[in-house]
């Protein structure tokens, strides 16, 4: 991972790019650091992933809650100040939320 030098992130000037899920809407902020991701996410109200995710992120709910759904059909609720963790290939999930939520997601090479 290469250095990152000390900085500040305006969220409030970062572009937000919309992703559809299955139901709703994700908009999300980005910001690439080589091989760190950091991400400021907003799921619509109805929001559910279009997909199943294999790749690790950290997940850190900032308002509202979230069920974050395993492909084996576990399911773990989330609202705000929980964090969650998992590593590249080890779970299928995806995200779901009934009234809306904010997360701050920070994924990238260091969770392989």
């Amino acid at each position: 991972m290469s250095a990152i030098p000390f900085q500040t992130i305006d969220w409030n000037l970062i572009k937000k790019t919309e992703h559809p899920g299955e139901s709703g809407t994700a908009y999300w902020q980005t910001l690439q650091l080589g091989g760190l991701r950091i991400r400021k996410v907003t799921y619509s109200e109805k929001y559910t992933a279009d997909h199943w995710c294999q790749k690790g992120h950290i997940v850190h709910c900032l308002e509202g809650e979230f069920i974050s759904e395993l492909e084996n059909g576990q399911e773990f609720r989330l609202s705000k100040g929980m964090t969650y963790v998992v590593s590249d290939d080890l779970s299928s999930h995806r995200s779901i939320t009934a009234k809306g939520v904010e997360l701050l997601i920070i994924d990238g090479d260091f969770l392989k």
